[in-house]
């Protein structure tokens, strides 16, 4: 994950309330970005633990799930065109699902995911 934000992004960057950080916290905070299809985008990112993380949902409607379109610019705003990242469906006894509308991508810190075949995809 990008460890310096574009600075648009960056200007997008929460930095008052319950979930505010500031540029020194690096790619870990909330922002609020207006996606692709003309709909805000609320954000959530985190580098810990050994994963990277982002979490999207549409910021004007908790029932809407973001598009394929929405989530491959956040995928761009917060990885490099280059790198692998994935959103999990793990089994249901691990499901945890606090927010219906919120979709996730994953990646394993320093970690390159082995991928399919390109005539599989």
């Amino acid at each position: 994950m990008r460890k310096l934000l574009d600075v648009s992004v960056e200007a997008r960057r929460v930095r008052i309330g319950r979930m505010a950080s500031s540029a020194d916290d690096g790619v870990n905070g909330v922002f609020v970005l207006p996606g692709p299809m003309g709909r805000m985008l609320d954000v959530i990112a985190s580098d810990g633990m050994g994963w990277e993380h982002v979490s999207v949902a549409v910021s004007d409607d908790p029932s809407a799930i973001p598009t394929w379109e929405e989530m491959c610019y956040i995928k761009d705003a917060f990885w490099d065109d280059e790198e692998c990242v994935v959103q999990y469906h793990p089994p249901k006894s691990r499901y945890i699902n606090f927010h219906p509308g919120v979709l996730h991508l994953f990646k394993e810190s320093g970690r390159q995911y082995h991928m399919p075949p390109l005539k599989l995809v």
